[in-house]
């Protein structure tokens, strides 16, 4: 997926009191940073931020700590906090491979949302669900392991069952059509999510879980 570049994206994002710039020094302390002992949530690949703001604002009780790799992705999310006040929000511009130096086992869920699904072979070791990140995953989550996917691919979608389900998750939760769901699932939708509703096109989702 392509994005355009926005000039000095980095100063602009690292300006916002949303944005934590030196990750690596709240390793095993991100209650301290947030101030309470409240679940932490992470989104991997946050874009512009539409998912884990509005989570942010729907669920008071949760941290909130979004996840980008492109500082020009995160300039969207830094306009939108403009004279917000969410305590329960945090931002990292940061690779995700790098996750493992920035959080101890503090992590509750890890949303996965419209992730790029890589769909070429020699790509595989990419996807957010391959085996690697799988491992990396399991240095960050606290004692239960809680992943919640959704994607319009469905060719990603069934890899990640597939990945998920060989390491043993297990589903709570799997639609494939998330909008037309027999039983309601509560959804904070994206800006992707609303232009692909409005085309009509299936969203697919996935609640894994694995409880020693």
């Amino acid at each position: 997926m392509r994005y355009n570049v926005i000039k000095d994206a980095d100063k602009i994002i690292n300006k916002s009191q949303y944005v934590v710039n030196n990750p690596t020094n709240y390793k095993n302390k991100w209650h301290d940073l947030f101030g309470n002992k409240k679940p932490i949530h992470l989104e991997l690949g946050m874009g512009r931020g539409d998912f884990i703001i509005n989570m942010a604002k729907t669920y008071p009780d949760i941290n909130f700590i979004g996840l980008e790799l492109y500082a020009s992705q995160m300039v969207m999310a830094v306009q939108r906090l403009e004279n917000q006040k969410l305590n329960n929000l945090k931002l990292i511009n940061i690779d995700a491979r790098e996750i493992d130096k920035i959080f101890g086992k503090e992590i509750d869920t890890i949303y996965l949302t419209f992730s790029e699904p890589w769909p070429k072979k020699q790509d595989e070791k990419k996807r957010f669900t391959h085996e690697s990140y799988l491992r990396l995953y399991d240095k960050i989550f606290k004692k239960n392991k809680h992943i919640i996917l959704k994607t319009d691919n469905k060719g990603f979608f069934a890899y990640s069952l597939e990945t998920l389900s060989n390491y043993w998750y297990s589903f709570s939760k799997v639609s494939l059509d998330l909008h037309n769901n027999e039983i309601p699932i509560p959804n904070i939708m994206t800006d992707f999510e609303k232009q692909y509703f409005k085309e009509g096109r299936p969203i697919y989702y996935l609640d894994a879980k694995f409880e020693d």
